[in-house]
C-alpha cells in the first residue's frame, strides 16, 4: 500500500475517514517531534523552565494518543477493514503507541534538564549529548516522513542508522564511567546526564520501530525481530 492507495475506497467518507486518521498521526509525530526539541534545548542551554514546561506538556501527546486510538477502534467496528486497510489501521495503532513512549522519555529528559540547570555544567557543555540529540532528531524526522510517504525503502535505510545511535550511546557510556572515576564529585551530574542519553537511545528504538511498521504496512511483512536480514531486505526492495 501506498499513500495514494489510501483513497480507492468506494465510499467517499471511507477515505477521507482514513485520510483524516493519517494526518492526526503525522500531527501527534510533530508535536513530539517538537517534545524532543525543546528538551534537548534545556539541557543543553540549562534552562530549567523549559524543560519544565516539557514535563507540563506532555499531556497533550498522551491526549492525542487516547483521541488517535478511538478513532481506530471505531473504524474497526464501523468499517471491518480488511487486507491493506486493516494492515494500515494496525500499523497506525502500533505507530502511536511508539510515539507516546517518545513523548515519555522527551519528558524525561525535560525532567533531568530542570534538574541539571541547578548544577554545575560540565566543560564540553553537553557536547556529545548534542551531537546523540542530532542524530536522534534526524532519524526521528525521517522515520516519520517515511510514514507519510509509506516508504518501505527509506523506511529500511532508516531502521538500520538506529546502530549507529546505539553505538553513540555506549561511547558516551564508556565516557561517564571514566569521568565519574576521574572525579568522584561529579557522579550525581553525569548519572543524570547518562538517565538523558539513555532516553535519546530509547527513542532511538522507537524510531527504528515506526519504520518497520511502515514496511509492515506496505508489504505484509514483519521485520521486527529478523532485523536487517539481507534476504528479506532483498525481497522487500524487489517488490518497490
Amino acid at each position: 500500500m501506498r499513500a495514494d492507495e489510501i483513497s480507492h475506497h468506494i465510499s467517499r467518507q471511507f477515505n477521507e475517514e482514513l485520510e483524516a486518521l493519517r494526518s492526526r498521526v503525522l500531527e501527534m509525530g510533530g508535536m513530539v517531534e517538537k517534545q524532543l526539541r525543546r528538551a534537548l534545548k534545556a539541557l543543553v542551554k540549562g534552562d530549567s523552565d523549559l524543560g519544565e514546561q516539557v514535563v507540563r506538556e506532555d499531556y497533550r501527546v498522551n491526549r492525542m494518543e487516547v483521541a488517535i486510538d478511538e478513532e481506530c477502534n471505531l473504524i474497526l467496528a464501523r468499517r471491518q477493514p480488511a487486507a491493506g486497510d486493516l494492515r494500515f489501521i494496525i500499523a497506525i495503532i502500533k505507530a502511536i503507541t511508539d510515539l507516546e513512549r517518545i513523548g515519555d522519555e522527551a519528558e524525561k529528559i525535560g525532567y533531568l534538564s530542570a534538574k541539571l540547570a541547578s548544577q554545575e555544567r560540565p566543560e564540553n557543555r553537553y557536547r556529545d549529548i548534542k551531537h546523540m540529540g542530532r542524530m536522534v532528531r534526524d532519524l526521528l524526522h525521517r522515520s516519520l516522513d517515511c510514514l507519510a510517504r509509506m516508504d518501505s525503502n527509506a523506511a529500511l535505510e532508516v531502521a538500520r542508522e538506529d546502530e549507529l545511535v546505539d553505538e553513540e550511546y555506549d561511547a558516551i557510556m564508556r565516557q561517564s564511567i571514566t569521568r565519574m572515576m576521574e572525579d568522584p564529585r561529579t557522579i550525581g551530574r553525569v548519572l543524570d546526564t547518562l538517565w538523558a542519553a539513555r532516553s535519546l537511545e530509547r527513542i532511538g528504538d522507537h524510531s527504528k520501530n515506526i519504520c518497520e511498521y511502515v514496511v509492515y504496512l506496505v508489504h505484509g511483512k514483519d521485520i521486527r525481530h529478523v532485523g536487517a536480514d539481507a534476504e528479506l531486505m532483498e525481497e522487500i526492495a524487489s517488490h518497490e
